[in-house]
């Protein structure tokens, strides 16, 4: 750490620090600048205490409010903790580092999603939500997972990067509805067999990128589920408000 910090006024000297979405200059490699930062939609209060999805100003003040998507249907997750809501800003962030390969937006991702983590009490593991083997091949990596990696190390809790195995490709699934984007999901997602050990009881956090209509997350959660999986919590850098889709 001293030995980076030595060296970063000459990485800056060389590499001149700048915003990764619209190129203006910043104090630090690490960020956005304040124009993009402001940008950014973060959750608010009041909200869902079931789902932690914002709730109308006018919705009233208090704990245990639960918003029309929960009563409908109980979700399978423990609760979801998202750094953003899906905009324009928080999109060219993710096509940057996803499709862009900008893959050291890793660690300012990963650090605004940990910010609004709750405690995370006892032994945690954290995994991705994982991606086809042929995916991974085209693309490099699973962004996910490098999230994931960089949110285990700031929480000092435990990386599980191949506890869930996806073992089917699925096709995109932007443009799709929830119903057939569940049907398409359907018996893609099962956990690692030599992990079971550790999935019974455990405590999960749960890392993508974005989520959408939350099939996905539900496909992993149903299958940590059947493992025997305690507490799954979601957690993402942008969430798709419903009324988006």
């Amino acid at each position: 750490m001293l030995l980076k910090q030595a060296f970063s006024p000459l990485v800056d000297l060389i590499y001149p620090p700048r915003c990764p979405l619209c190129g203006e200059g910043i104090s630090e490699q690490r960020g956005l600048c304040l124009s993009c930062w402001s940008e950014l939609v973060i959750p608010g209060e009041p909200s869902c205490a079931t789902c932690q999805r914002p709730l109308g100003v006018d919705a009233g003040e208090g704990d245990g409010m639960i918003c029309a998507a929960c009563m409908a249907a109980k979700p399978r997750h423990d609760g979801i903790t998202a750094a953003t809501i899906y905009n324009d800003t928080s999109r060219k962030l993710i096509l940057a580092f996803k499709h862009g390969r900008k893959i050291a937006l890793a660690k300012m991702l990963a650090r605004q999603i940990t910010a609004r983590l709750p405690e995370l009490e006892g032994e945690w593991l954290v995994m991705p939500v994982p991606l086809h083997r042929l995916r991974l091949w085209q693309r490099g990596f699973n962004q996910s997972a490098l999230l994931a990696g960089e949110i285990a190390r700031l929480t000092d809790q435990t990386l599980l990067v191949d506890g869930l195995d996806r073992k089917k490709p699925t096709p995109a699934l932007g443009g799709l509805g929830r119903k057939e984007r569940a049907r398409v999901l359907s018996g893609a997602i099962t956990t690692n067999a030599k992990h079971a050990y550790r999935l019974k009881g455990a405590q999960i956090l749960l890392v993508d990128d974005v989520m959408t209509s939350g099939a996905t997350s539900d496909a992993c959660i149903k299958a940590l589920r059947k493992a025997g999986a305690g507490t799954v919590r979601i957690a993402c850098f942008a969430r798709v408000l419903d009324e988006a889709l």
